[in-house]
């Protein structure tokens, strides 16, 4: 079985589907898949921190099985880990959300397995996922691609932990995250959980950039990365285009690779919303 982990609150329903197609659609496997999505209820840091619904992991659960019987979505409640580890810290007011904390509670949340992909929900696969989940992490932490801006602006092989590969034997062993959650406990760092495993980390296995493209689609891309990233024309700027914005990533990107995929999202959003 491939493993791959998501975390939100309800709003990441889009790229959590979106992705989840992405997968579904351009693997040739037939072993199936487990995805986990952690979840929490965080409403007394923003109102509208709200947890992903039972509702809605069983609409995700029943797409997936339409794809393979023995496809399935485990929602994975981390509140209690949460408040436990990261109440009242200095990052629980960080860049983003506090649900990119939750990742860093994989090594403490029962029954996860000993290789696990986790993907931000703002990808989507071009290729066979085999092509990045078969590669080889038996003797180190985690395999990561380079951070596009962060290569040039920090470090040559500074990473980005929007994917994530682990390998939770090791992990546990040499207490990775353990120690990315007492950093995130104790000091304000610039990129909160990313920052937190990459000074955390052991030994890691850097990869090809195809499996991580913040920036690119190239026809070798295996994972294009919507993350934000700067716009020269027509004039320096930044933009947050995510491929669930599918008007705007046609205009903006040109793309139109991933079609099928949002075709097949846009009917299954509209059966959602029709529940």
């Amino acid at each position: 079985m491939i493993h791959i982990l998501f975390s939100g609150n309800d709003k990441v329903v889009d790229g959590v589907m979106t992705c989840m197609l992405s997968i579904l659609k351009r693997t040739k496997s037939t072993e199936p898949f487990c995805f986990y999505i952690f979840t929490m209820d965080a409403t007394q840091i923003k109102e509208e921190y709200k947890p992903i619904t039972d509702r809605m992991i069983a609409f995700l659960d029943r797409m997936a099985k339409e794809y393979h019987p023995q496809n399935c979505v485990i929602k994975k409640d981390v509140g209690a880990l949460y408040k436990q580890e990261f109440a009242n810290c200095p990052n629980e007011q960080c860049y983003c959300s506090p649900y990119t904390l939750l990742r860093l509670l994989a090594d403490m949340v029962e029954g996860m397995p000993e290789k696990l992909l986790y993907l931000d929900v703002d990808v989507m696969f071009q290729h066979d996922i085999r092509l990045l989940y078969d590669i080889d992490v038996s003797n180190v932490e985690y395999a990561a691609a380079n951070d596009h801006y962060g290569k040039y602006l920090i470090h040559p092989r500074y990473i980005n932990a929007g994917v994530l590969l682990f390998n939770m034997k090791k992990v546990r062993e040499t207490g990775l995250l353990k120690k990315a959650r007492e950093l995130i406990k104790t000091k304000k760092l610039v990129f909160a959980d990313q920052s937190a495993i990459i000074r955390s980390t052991t030994k890691k296995k850097l990869i090809a950039q195809k499996f991580n493209d913040q920036k690119f689609l190239h026809k070798h891309t295996v994972v294009r990365h919507f993350s934000k990233r700067l716009f020269y024309l027509p004039y320096p700027h930044t933009d947050n285009i995510k491929q669930w914005h599918i008007d705007k990533m046609h205009k903006v990107f040109g793309y139109h690779q991933f079609d099928d995929i949002l075709d097949e999202y846009c009917l299954k959003k509209k059966e959602l919303e029709e529940e």
